[in-house]
């Protein structure tokens, strides 16, 4: 079955995604770093395409999504933007734009949207994010937030953890909502820590790791196919396993090449 035409498949905005918030509809997202995995993922209907800073460890092998680069972003998003006819394409801002002066933050930004076909940006944090959050939607820059883990900050965490505080999670979500956040991500809370957060905010939360009670659900594409070397979190679902068709097509490939099957007359000239 052919996936329907452009014109038959309008455009996700972020109005789109607070009607759909409204309308009790689930919001769909996953991560896209290349023009092949974009297409596919948007043909398929995905609202939301993540370029995430999490290519730092998925893509280029990294520990942790700290040494990813604006200008490395910016390679990536524009491969997805271009690919992407129907999903919002959200683009993370690296450590340590978001944290360096709001100024630089809103450079930043407007790169996104000047240099790729993509919409918005992620900023991780909440509170004390507030003023760069309302600094950036005023000058045109939407904005999606980013509470719980924050993996930028792994260092002064500690580590990777369940951000079970209720309280001052609500706080951070509320505070970026007032700010002009048009979404809130939310990473790895507990169950109760999600609904809180999604009752108190009147804007679409996306969680990972957040339990069920979110407006939407994010995660890896990488992780989600099976493609993630190594430790795969217990919120990942993996529903296929692209990594043993990988090998077993190179391996195919090798032997045939090696007793000299390949290529046969059908692939000469």
């Amino acid at each position: 079955m052919s996936p329907p035409s452009p014109a038959a498949r309008p455009r996700v905005t972020t109005r789109t995604l607070q009607r759909m918030r409204d309308d009790g509809k689930t919001i769909s997202m996953l991560t896209a770093y290349d023009f092949p995995t974009a297409a596919i993922l948007d043909q398929a209907g995905i609202d939301i395409l993540l370029v995430g800073d999490s290519l730092a460890m998925v893509v280029q092998g990294h520990e942790t999504t700290l040494p990813v680069t604006m200008d490395q972003m910016l390679y990536h998003a524009e491969m997805v933007g271009r690919a992407a006819e129907r999903a919002l394409v959200v683009v993370d801002l690296p450590f340590p734009e978001g944290q360096r002066e709001i100024s630089r933050s809103v450079d930043c930004g407007a790169r996104v949207l000047k240099e790729t076909k993509c919409h918005a940006v992620k900023l991780e944090g909440g509170a004390e994010q507030a003023e760069r959050i309302e600094t950036l939607v005023t000058a045109g820059i939407p904005v999606m937030a980013h509470v719980g883990l924050r993996p930028q900050n792994i260092h002064v965490d500690g580590g990777y953890r369940v951000h079970r505080e209720i309280d001052s999670l609500v706080t951070d979500a509320l505070a970026a909502e007032k700010a002009g956040a048009f979404a809130v991500l939310v990473e790895c809370v507990t169950v109760d820590a999600g609904k809180a957060i999604t009752e108190a905010v009147a804007v679409p939360t996306i969680g990972i790791g957040a339990g069920p009670h979110t407006t939407g659900q994010v995660l890896v594409t990488n992780d989600l196919i099976g493609l993630t070397q190594g430790y795969t979190p217990k919120f990942v679902r993996k529903i296929a396993d692209a990594s043993s068709l990988i090998r077993d097509a190179a391996t195919t490939y090798r032997d045939a090449v090696a007793d000299r099957s390949f290529p046969g007359a059908s692939e000469s000239f």
